[in-house]
């Protein structure tokens, strides 16, 4: 027993749950939690809360329905990006083959720091406006 609480996963508001989750699926290699999945049986989609898991099965984001959102505006600050995700990868050439990856499954570029030797990264929108980092990094 821990005397911690322990982060289960973190929720994003969308207006359109599953197409963020289908994104985020897709280019983080998750899977949906059983019951969550895409209807394959002709039956009607409500995805009002959907969860998706990493290969081990640990919870890593929930899609809450919102039935309206304003989309950040960063860098300006008339509507904050009130908190962002930073994913690494090892190397300026992983950084440019997984910001296509972004781009073709609907990211925006916001922000191109790649010159910046120390720590480049990019700074993209999800296809919600929720912008996140991804970065040349190590643990």
């Amino acid at each position: 027993m821990s005397a911690y609480p322990v982060l289960m996963h973190t929720a994003i508001d969308a207006t359109d749950c599953r197409s963020l989750a289908e994104f985020y699926r897709q280019f983080l290699g998750l899977r949906y939690r059983p019951g969550d999945e895409i209807p394959t049986d002709g039956s009607d989609d409500d995805p009002g809360w959907l969860v998706l898991v990493d290969p081990a099965g640990h919870r890593v984001f929930a899609f809450q329905q919102v039935p309206a959102l304003a989309r950040p505006t960063w860098p300006a600050h008339d509507v904050p990006k009130q908190m962002h995700h930073d994913f690494r990868v090892p190397g300026i050439e992983e950084l440019g083959r997984q910001r296509q990856r972004a781009e073709e499954l609907g990211a925006t570029l916001l922000y191109d720091r790649t010159g910046d030797d120390s720590e480049p990264l990019y700074v993209l929108a999800d296809p919600a406006g929720h912008p996140f980092c991804l970065l040349v990094g190590s643990g």
